[in-house]
């Protein structure tokens, strides 16, 4: 599936028209043509590699999927690697789309491996901010960066809230909850992970766009992308501090088992303990050799007493001591 739109003037002109048409256009520079290519085929990458003269390198990285985020620069053009973000609304679990970009002084190529990534949001912002339009491909980048780091920001917001809401289970008694926040807090890691991968190299490819010899960013257009960069830096931090968030949780954990483990031991012995008492009087009194009080009633009422008495003091200090 293909898309096409063509600027001019800073005004929207035609769209979805035939990708033949595209050479009559390329090389005005007053025009600023987009063109997506969904789960494009060996002719759309050939097309594409002959209508915008793009490096053989970079559309071989474009064909190829789970490249690092990046921005590579060439004689003509330049080639860009982003990932979207999305979170799962029920489980959590972090879903990653790939983006290839081409740059060119006039075109802007965005090629998808699948439908995963919302195009349409995309040229929503554009038809929002048409006002910008007039910077050509600048403008149609600015928008595409905009829309990907904000799906960043949005999935670590999420998944802080989700390790905050493992924080509030780290005390809860239960074997539920205990199992609970040890399958969540690696689950949590794991989308970390995953999402430090695509976050933290965006700030340099941000930063390398607001390089003026790149001759992409036009002067009114910089302080647009500072703030796409500001994003940015604000995620990046922010999946710092999460990562932190995560490992305190997981030590954390393993200390409460452990106390819980000890507060445990600490009940068992006292009671073992309680127990040993009338099992040594009992003991003692199952001997067979003669003592005061054998075979009488005395006899039995004072091994019970001291069992009892001996049981009931053990108890008392153990309780006091909150061994029980």
């Amino acid at each position: 599936m293909t898309r096409t739109r063509l600027y001019r003037n800073g005004s929207l002109i035609l769209e979805d028209f035939p990708t033949a048409d595209i050479s009559e256009y390329v090389n005005d520079p007053d025009v600023a043509v987009w063109l997506d290519l969904c789960d494009p085929c060996s002719a759309d990458f050939a097309m594409i590699s002959e209508e915008f003269g793009l490096h053989e390198l970079a559309v071989e990285d474009a064909r190829h999927e789970h490249q690092r985020p990046k921005l590579d620069r060439y004689r003509t053009h330049a080639f860009l690697s982003a990932y979207a973000i999305s979170a799962d609304e029920t489980g959590g679990q972090l879903t990653a789309s790939e983006l290839s970009v081409f740059i060119t002084p006039t075109a802007l190529i965005t090629i998808r491996p699948d439908h995963r990534f919302d195009i349409e949001k995309v040229v929503e912002r554009w038809d929002n901010n048409s006002d910008l339009a007039k910077y050509g491909v600048g403008f149609l980048l600015h928008g595409l960066l905009d829309h990907i780091v904000d799906g960043h920001f949005a999935a670590v917001q999420d998944l802080d809230d989700r390790i905050e809401a493992v924080e509030d289970l780290l005390f809860d008694e239960g074997r539920e909850q205990m199992d609970s926040v040890q399958r969540d807090s690696y689950a949590l890691r794991k989308n970390l992970t995953r999402l430090r991968r695509v976050v933290l190299p965006m700030r340099e490819v941000v930063n390398s766009l607001l390089r003026r010899d790149l001759h992409v960013v036009a002067e009114p257009l910089l302080p647009y992308y500072q703030d796409v960069y500001d994003h940015v830096l604000r995620a990046t931090e922010w999946t710092e501090s999460l990562r932190d968030m995560i490992t305190s949780i997981m030590e954390t954990n393993l200390t409460v088992q452990g106390n819980r483990m000890n507060l445990i031991m600490k009940k068992v012995t006292s009671w073992a303990s309680i127990v040993a008492v009338p099992t040594a009087v009992t003991g003692f009194y199952g001997q067979n050799v003669p003592y005061p009080g054998v075979n009488t009633h005395v006899g039995f009422l004072t091994s019970t007493g001291v069992m009892v008495v001996a049981s009931g003091l053990l108890y008392w200090v153990f309780k006091r001591k909150d061994w029980i």
